[in-house]
C-alpha cells in the first residue's frame, strides 16, 4: 500500500514540471498514416501531446523501490535492471524520434535483440544449474507443500527446481516440469514471455488511458499472487507454490500500479501526455518478468487477454496481408484502432476494454481459489 500510495503522489507531483519539460522538448506524438490514413483525422489533436512520459512512471517506481523494497533482494535487483534496460530501449527509440524529423525510431530488429538479450539473461539465470548460486547474491528459493501427507510436507526447491515448474490457471500442480536438456526450451519459453509481454503493451498503447489501465489491472492480479506466495500458510491453503522473498515483488507491482494510476491523471482523454515506447516497453517487460519468477506465464496470457488480443490483431493483419495479396481483416490495427474505424469513440473503445480487461482479471484472481 505505501509503495502504492508513493509512486502515486509522486507522478501527480512530478506531473506538471514533467509536461511542461517535455513541452519543451517538443516531444510531440507522431501518428500513423502509412497503412491508415484515417488516424491522421481521428488523432488530429494528439499530434502536439508530448510523449517520453514513461520517464515520470519509471521515477516514480524507483523512488517508490527506494523507500520501501529490500534493496539487497535478488527479485529488486532483477526489477532495477528491468526498467533500466527496457525503458532505456524505448527512451533511445522515443529520442531517435525526438532528435529526426519523420524518424521510426530505433531499428525494429535491435530493438527486438536488445529485449531477447534481456530476457535471455533472466532465463539462463533462474533455468540453468548454479548460474543463480555463482553470483553473489542469494538466490531466491521455492517450497513445494505436499498436502496428500500429514502433516503438510514443505519440500525446498533449488531456483533452477522451481523455475522449470509450469502452472496454468484452475490446476494447483504443474502441468510439467523441464529437465536435463529440455532447460532449454525453458529459456525461450522465458523470452518469448518477456519479449512478447515488453511488445504487447508497446502496441496497446494507442489510445488515451488504454494501456496504463489495463496495466494496473495486471499488475493487481499479479501482485495479489506475489503477495499470497510469500505467505507459508497462505500458500498452502490456496495450493500455490510457496517463493521466499516474493514480497518484493507484490511490493515493486503495487509501486507499478500507483505510478500508472497516478499517470492516468494526465493520460485520460484528452491525454495531456503519452507514455511512448519509454514507459510502454518498460511496463510490458515488468509484467512478464513478474509472471517469469512467480511461474504464471499462462495466467497473464489470461488476464492480460486484452494485450493478447491486441497484439494477435497485428499478428493476423500482418500475414492476411502478406498471404492474401494484400486483403486486411481489420479495417486497422492493432485492434483498438479497428473499432475506431467502426465509429465507436475513443472513449467508448478505452472504457470497453478497460471492462474486459476487469472482467479477466477478476477471472484470473478467482482462479487462484479453484484449483
Amino acid at each position: 500500500m505505501l509503495a502504492a500510495l508513493t509512486a502515486l503522489v509522486v507522478t501527480i507531483f512530478l506531473g506538471p514540471r514533467c509536461i511542461k519539460k517535455l513541452y519543451e522538448l517538443k516531444t510531440g506524438q507522431s501518428i500513423r498514416v502509412e497503412d491508415c490514413p484515417m488516424l491522421a483525422q481521428l488523432h488530429e489533436k494528439k499530434k502536439n501531446t508530448p510523449s517520453m512520459g514513461g520517464v515520470l512512471i519509471l521515477f516514480s517506481i524507483f523512488i517508490a523501490m527506494m523507500l520501501w523494497m529490500d534493496l539487497s533482494n535478488v527479485f529488486t535487483m532483477i526489477f532495477l535492471l528491468t526498467i533500466f534496460w527496457l525503458g532505456g530501449i524505448g527512451a533511445y527509440d522515443d529520442y531517435l524520434k525526438l532528435k529526426y524529423k519523420n524518424s521510426k525510431g530505433l531499428n525494429s530488429r535491435k530493438k527486438l535483440l536488445a529485449q531477447i538479450a534481456f530476457a535471455a539473461v533472466i532465463g539462463v539465470y533462474g533455468m540453468v544449474p548454479d548460474v543463480a548460486e555463482k553470483i553473489q547474491v542469494t538466490a531466491p528459493t521455492a517450497k513445494e507443500q505436499i498436502q496428500s501427507i500429514k502433516p503438510v510436507v514443505a519440500v525446498q526447491l533449488s531456483t533452477s527446481e522451481y523455475m522449470t515448474k509450469y502452472y496454468i490457471p484452475f490446476f494447483k500442480d504443474p502441468v510439467v516440469q523441464l529437465t536435463g536438456g529440455l532447460t532449454i526450451l525453458g529459456i525461450f519459453i522465458t523470452i518469448f514471455v518477456i519479449t512478447g509481454s515488453s511488445n504487447a503493451v508497446n502496441l496497446t498503447d494507442g489510445l488515451d488511458g488504454l494501456a496504463a489501465g489495463c496495466v494496473v489491472l495486471v499488475a493487481g492480479v499479479l501482485a495479489l499472487v506475489a503477495f499470497f506466495s510469500n505467505n507459508l500458510e497462505m500458500s498452502r491453503y490456496l495450493n500455490i507454490l510457496y517463493i521466499d522473498g516474493a514480497g518484493e515483488i507484490a511490493v515493486f507491482l503495487s509501486a507499478t500500479m500507483g505510478a500508472c494510476l497516478g499517470f492516468l491523471w494526465y493520460n485520460g482523454y484528452p491525454a495531456q501526455v503519452f507514455m511512448g515506447d519509454t514507459g510502454s516497453l518498460a511496463l510490458g517487460g515488468i509484467l512478464g518478468v513478474a509472471a517469469v519468477l512467480l511461474r504464471r506465464e499462462v495466467l497473464l496470457a489470461l488476464v492480460g487477454g486484452v494485450f493478447v488480443a491486441e497484439t494477435l490483431s497485428v499478428i493476423l493483419q500482418v500475414a492476411s496481408y502478406k498471404l492474401r495479396d494484400k486483403k486486411r481483416i481489420f479495417l486497422c490495427a492493432p485492434l483498438h484502432h479497428h473499432f475506431e474505424y467502426k465509429g465507436w469513440p475513443e472513449t467508448k473503445v478505452v472504457l470497453r476494454f478497460w471492462i474486459v480487461g476487469l472482467l479477466l482479471a477478476v477471472i484470473g484472481a478467482v482462479s487462484l481459489k479453484i484449483q
